[in-house]
């Protein structure tokens, strides 16, 4: 059968692709970041942001990279010699206990084996045999290996102590549920360029009262992070520094749309396409890596001796669709797929087949009309 590859697919776990009223919107003409017009459509996300975080505190818009709201989130609470536990099953812990070692805490990594979840119970040991203990740090999805934790439950055993919890939710927020203020998370980042369905270039965040007891009497020198300033701004109608005024005006829609669905239509939504990909995994024949696989991204394991890295640039080049692979001890081992943003049944399917037709060309002896098939049938009872 033949392979339909004349649209460009884009399947990674960020950036993701557009929303088509999202295109348009970030193709307007430029306006300034100090008038009426802008002032207005910023006050109107702040607001709305809110509803995302699940939170009455206040959220912050940062432009920066997801990287660099993990660094405000940290910067704003951390004191020099704070002990700090890091969760890390991943890239990204990793990335994250690194900057608190940067900034001169005592760092200790809790380190969960890559694919596996935290396991609460060395979490509550830890912090009680370590009542000192002032930050707690954790991904929500660790994205190397889409895996994701129990964050309510973690957080549950941060509350009763004086720690502070922060967490990684840029591959998170807005694919699964994270009330922030009911769950007693105390820093929460976002990034524009997954769930929130944009490209990169925001990082968003937000503090409990808990966390702001510390920020209020915080040593750590900071500037453009320091999100004291920040607030102040925003009390006046404002950014602190120059505002990403395309990136928020295409928030602006983004929310709206998403307050319009709901988050549990999103998250609906988002949850369907992992249960697809990972039941065209089976007919693939591959297997999920995670054992407590994520919603917003699906990792998959790829034969002993096959090379990842030559498959993907064979993905682009011949089938035109875009996965990710895996990093560090991972690398050429996984791929992974991304669910977030804007993606129709036509784009899943027609993934699927491109998929199914590259690992034939990689040695599979896959029925491409099968799994074409397979595909059609699941997204048919599955509506």
């Amino acid at each position: 059968m033949s392979i339909d590859t004349s649209k460009s697919l884009l399947l990674a776990p960020g950036p993701v692709q557009l929303h088509p009223e999202v295109q348009k919107i970030l193709s307007l003409p430029m306006i300034h970041h100090r008038t009426p017009e802008f002032d207005s459509i910023l006050k109107t996300v702040l607001s709305d942001l809110k509803t995302l975080f699940v939170t009455k505190e206040k959220v912050f818009i940062l432009s920066s990279t997801g990287s660099g709201g993990m660094e405000a989130l940290l910067i704003n609470v951390i004191r020099p010699k704070a002990k700090v536990l890091a969760i890390i099953s991943g890239k990204f812990g990793e990335r994250w206990a690194e900057m608190a070692e940067v900034y001169g805490a005592e760092v200790h990594k809790m380190n969960v084996p890559w694919g596996s979840a935290a396991n609460v119970s060395d979490v509550e040991k830890f912090l009680k045999e370590n009542p000192d203990t002032e930050i707690v740090m954790s991904q929500a999805c660790e994205t190397s290996t889409a895996t994701v934790h129990p964050i309510k439950e973690i957080a549950a055993v941060v509350a009763k102590t004086k720690a502070v919890f922060l967490v990684d939710a840029i591959t998170a927020l807005g694919a699964m549920p994270l009330p922030m203020d009911e769950w007693q998370i105390d820093g929460l980042v976002a990034g524009s360029q997954k769930a929130i369905m944009l490209p990169t270039g925001l990082s968003l965040v937000s503090f409990s009262q808990k966390a702001w007891a510390k920020i209020k009497d915080n040593p750590t020198p900071r500037y453009y992070f320091d999100i004291r300033k920040e607030s102040a701004a925003n009390d006046k109608g404002e950014t602190f520094f120059s505002s990403n005024v395309a990136l928020i005006r295409a928030l602006d829609f983004v929310l709206k749309d998403i307050k319009s669905t709901g988050l549990e239509g999103l998250f609906k939504t988002i949850q369907r396409r992992a249960f697809y990909t990972r039941a065209m995994a089976s007919v693939l024949g591959l297997e999920v890596y995670s054992k407590n696989p994520s919603d917003s991204v699906t990792a998959l394991s790829l034969p002993p001796g096959f090379d990842g890295a030559k498959f993907r640039e064979h993905l682009e080049k011949s089938y035109n669709v875009t996965v990710m692979g895996g990093q560090d001890q991972l690398k050429g081992k996984i791929i992974r797929l991304g669910h977030m943003g804007y993606i129709t049944d036509q784009d899943l399917h027609q993934t699927t087949e491109r998929l199914a037709a590259g690992l034939n060309d990689f040695g599979f002896s896959l029925d491409l009309q099968k799994v074409s098939d397979s595909s059609l049938n699941w997204l048919k009872e599955h509506k």
